[in-house]
């Protein structure tokens, strides 16, 4: 496993062309997944990608962490389908931040926080290996409540319970608190929100709602499938009044709202109906080694073939950066002309 160095470039921390400090990476380690979820997949196709060697994945973090990446989250498809990702995780905390709170170089910077995303379903028997080997925080993905409506939305039957384990064995093994995720899509989930409210007070989760994207593989979105931020607070605070809570950086995707009363959290993220493309910080790396600066991307940049040919690192820190300079301004969901990404979500990870 690569472990930590110092790759300070001359030119400062990484930033793209419009200022934005390029703070997070999200990596994919697979495209693969055992859910077939139908605001993603088209429940017949498995992985399209290759999935490479940890040692590559840990190499290229290494790189960007070097020009000023302080948040990994692993992704896939399903990363633990990797039964190695301990091995990563391991790798990645032995990294430090290459610069200060200032924005300035260091030798001496803190460490990483490492984050994973999963659907939870194999994540029982392995949360305490995760924490051991350095996770820092966990979400899972949960788009109902109840058995009959979650198996109808991922096309598993009795798999549920299944999740519902894995999040207690997270919090169990000190990974709390997790957070939950549900993508609503109208006719399918959207009749869940009340009950996802008490699902995260009775579960002592932080619940965050997504907006439907048009990321999915069988090109079935519209905007009338999308329930809006603005729809989710009226419905949820009508039963529970919601407290707005101040960002925990600029970056931040959700918007956070606290239970008057005290018992919880929620956030909703909102990319359709309010963008928060502005104070964008993060890149993509896909599980065939392509770095991409937006989600909704029309191209990707190979870093990995560099990586396979043996470029030199200072190279690669050049390359990055002038990829970066490319980074898009916003996305255009919505707007005329716009197109889909080259990738689906599970092909460029989440």
């Amino acid at each position: 496993m690569v472990t930590a160095s110092r790759l300070v470039g001359a030119e400062g921390r990484l930033r793209d062309s419009f200022g934005r400090a390029i703070t997070d990476l999200r990596v994919a380690v697979t495209d693969r997944c055992n859910y077939r979820c139908v605001y993603c997949r088209t429940g017949t196709s498995g992985g399209g990608y290759s999935e490479l060697p940890l040692t590559d994945y840990a190499h290229m973090v290494r790189v960007l962490v070097g020009l000023g990446v302080e948040k990994i989250r692993l992704t896939g498809g399903e990363p633990l389908l990797r039964e190695d990702l301990p091995e990563l995780i391991r790798g990645v905390r032995a990294m430090r931040r290459a610069f200060d709170d200032a924005g300035l170089p260091t030798s001496e910077g803190g460490p990483l926080d490492i984050a994973l995303t999963t659907n939870g379903h194999l994540l029982a028997p392995i949360a305490k290996d995760l924490k051991r080997a350095g996770l820092d925080r966990i979400t899972v993905s949960l788009d109902a409540v109840d058995e009959k409506t979650f198996a109808r939305v991922t096309r598993v039957p009795r798999a549920f319970g299944r999740v519902l384990d894995g999040i207690h064995a997270a919090q169990d093994a000190g990974l709390a608190p997790v957070k939950v995720n549900c993508v609503l899509l109208r006719g399918w989930n959207d009749d869940q929100i009340e009950a996802f409210g008490e699902f995260a007070r009775r579960e002592h989760v932080i619940l965050r709602f997504i907006e439907f994207m048009p990321l999915e593989e069988d090109h079935t979105w519209s905007r009338d499938a999308v329930v809006t931020e603005a729809e989710i607070l009226e419905r949820l605070g009508a039963v529970w009044p919601l407290v707005p809570l101040s960002p925990n950086s600029a970056s931040e995707t959700a918007r956070r709202y606290e239970f008057a009363d005290g018992r919880g959290e929620i956030g909703i993220i909102a990319p359709v109906s309010r963008p928060f493309c502005g104070h964008c910080s993060r890149l993509r790396l896909t599980s065939d080694g392509k770095l991409r600066t937006c989600l909704f991307s029309q191209v990707d940049h190979d870093l990995y073939e560099k990586v396979q040919g043996g470029v030199a690192d200072a190279e690669l820190e050049a390359y990055i950066r002038n990829v970066v300079r490319g980074k898009e301004e916003r996305h255009h969901i919505g707007e005329a002309g716009f197109a889909k990404p080259s990738r689906s979500m599970v092909q460029i990870g989440g």
